[in-house]
């Protein structure tokens, strides 16, 4: 009988901890969204959140929601799905998984299959009726990627920086 600790992290919630602490990278005042792609064998092979792409000062480009068409994040932010899956810098993705603190919308979708993404598993679905998540999980489900939803632990992880 060993006498290891009893309490330690399962790798769902090490894993999404590490999303989250990705998203805490955004400088999105609205929206702060985090992703974690690991490996079959529980590797992380890369991260990201959403963000301007490099070379896109985020003091020059706009973080409005609404307003003039071109003043509009959502015509220049890289969602973190589609940010970790570009940061990676190793070979194929094949069988990987993603981890991210938001229901991926149906662009991000696109990548994670064609990059060979297996399974997702997410944190909020709060857009869960949205068009672009229903595409999403459409896309998903006829391309036979796995998603499913964090089970949250209760567990309180402090961070001392």
């Amino acid at each position: 009988m060993s006498g290891k600790r009893q309490d330690y992290l399962t790798w769902d919630e090490y894993f999404m901890g590490v999303a989250m602490l990705s998203a805490m990278r955004s400088k999105d005042p609205g929206t702060q969204v985090g992703a974690c792609i690991v490996s079959p064998d529980n590797k992380i092979l890369s991260m990201g959140y959403n963000g301007f792409p490099i070379g896109c000062s985020d003091d020059e480009f706009p973080w409005n929601r609404e307003g003039e068409p071109l003043d509009n994040k959502y015509l220049y932010t890289t969602h973190s799905e589609l940010n970790a899956i570009l940061n990676y810098r190793g070979g194929s993705l094949e069988g990987a998984k993603l981890y991210v603190s938001l229901f991926p919308c149906n662009e991000c979708a696109k990548a994670i299959i064609q990059s060979g993404i297996q399974t997702v598993v997410y944190d909020s679905d709060k857009y869960k009726d949205t068009p672009s998540v229903i595409a999403s999980k459409r896309m998903l489900d006829a391309a036979g990627v796995r998603y499913y939803q964090y089970t949250h632990t209760e567990r309180e992880v402090k961070l001392v920086l």
